[in-house]
C-alpha cells in the first residue's frame, strides 16, 4: 500500500464520507440497500457512490453496533431488507 498515493487517500476519504452519508439518508427515511446507494450518490453528485460490495458490509457493521436496525420485507415475492437508523445512530 502506498501512503503517498493520491488514489489511496481519495479512496479512504470516499469510504469514510460514504459512512456519514449512509447514516444521513437513513436519518431522513427507512430505506433498502439499492435506495440507500442511489440517494447517497444523488446527494453527493456521484462523489460517494457506495457499491454493493462496500455498502452491505457497512450496513452490517452499523446493525452489529446498534446504529441501524434491519427488517426483512417481502415485496413482489422478493425479500428486501429495509434499514432504519436507531437513536444511537
Amino acid at each position: 500500500m502506498k501512503y503517498d498515493s493520491e488514489d489511496y487517500w481519495a479512496s479512504l476519504i470516499k469510504m469514510s464520507l460514504s459512512r456519514f452519508f449512509i447514516l444521513y439518508v437513513l436519518h431522513k427515511h427507512s430505506l433498502h440497500g439499492y435506495e440507500i446507494a442511489k440517494q447517497v450518490a444523488d446527494i453527493t453528485g456521484g462523489c460517494c457512490a457506495p457499491t454493493e460490495g462496500s455498502l452491505y458490509p457497512v450496513l452490517r457493521e452499523f446493525v452489529d453496533n446498534g446504529l441501524v436496525d434491519v427488517e426483512t420485507q417481502i415485496v413482489s415475492g422478493r425479500e428486501r431488507k429495509v434499514y432504519t437508523i436507531t437513536s444511537q445512530g
